[in-house]
């Protein structure tokens, strides 16, 4: 009597367990068959093209960082131009693995206003809050449409501190630092920030497309539109258009005269800091 309730806790414990184990091995080769039967094949290339981008994450792209615009440039979405923060190096290597050619320009991000302090206020801005904050009272505290407005919001979103408001009230980007990224330009809410080839030696520091007299009335620092700098220039690179000037990069021979002549010293040159 009493081996045979041995017996029976003994089948009371086994059994159970075995219907576990049972049920363990049939559930664990229907997954390693399911897996296998639905599993999503990754592109190796995705994983190469990541180490070669810059890393920074910046979203600037489009995409969820870089591991996001990696899997879209394999699949074909997106297009290598839309990193400004992958050198052109890395990208050439980019283009080697996916076998297609980078047609890129390497670019430098300027800002295009240096009215600052020299620039007429429309009210005294006291209060917390950043140009974006400040943009939604009446455009702004400055009487120019297209100034800087000097709050800051391209600093806050400039990781690597490669953008600071000066004392002379504008913003100014270090290119040192500056990793191209854009998340200066996509902040700014009057739109100054910009990008020039990285070949180009000069700028136009002015977004202003008021008539030379209203602009003078403004601003001590705004482009006049007086046309001296396109006359100058022997390549026909410069022109007027609404009122400011424009420069064309595919024409332009870096040769200066124009920053020369320029009577409101606009015209600055784009591998030095604004002053």
């Amino acid at each position: 009597m009493i081996f045979a309730l041995s017996v029976s806790k003994a089948l009371a414990i086994i059994l159970p367990a075995l219907i576990l184990l049972v049920l363990a091995i049939v559930f664990a080769t229907a997954l390693s068959y399911l897996g296998k039967k639905l599993a999503v094949n990754r592109d190796e290339r995705i994983d190469k093209v990541r180490d070669c981008l810059s890393g920074a994450n910046c979203g600037a792209c489009g995409y969820p960082g870089c591991d996001g615009f990696a899997t879209a440039l394999v699949e074909g979405k997106a297009d290598l131009s839309s990193c400004n923060a992958t050198s052109k190096e890395k990208k050439d290597e980019i283009a080697a693995i996916l076998g297609t050619t980078n047609t890129g320009v390497p670019t430098r991000v300027v800002v295009c206003c240096r009215g600052g302090n020299e620039a007429k206020d429309k009210y005294d801005y006291i209060g917390y809050g950043d140009c974006r904050s400040m943009e939604l009272l009446s455009g702004g505290r400055k009487q120019c449409a297209w100034g800087c407005l000097g709050m800051g919001s391209c600093v806050d979103a400039c990781h690597d501190h490669a953008v600071g408001v000066n004392s002379k009230g504008y913003s100014e980007v270090s290119q040192k630092k500056c990793i191209k990224c854009g998340r200066c330009i996509a902040a700014c809410p009057k739109k100054i920030i910009k990008r020039i080839p990285e070949s180009a030696k000069y700028f136009v520091a002015c977004s202003n497309h008021q008539k030379g007299k209203e602009v003078r009335e403004i601003c001590n620092k705004g482009c006049i539109a007086c046309g001296l700098c396109a006359k100058q220039c022997e390549a026909g690179a410069i022109t007027i258009v609404d009122n400011l000037a424009v420069i064309d990069y595919s024409k332009c021979t870096n040769c200066g005269r124009c920053a020369e002549k320029c009577p409101q010293h606009c015209i600055l040159p784009a591998s030095e800091p604004q002053k």
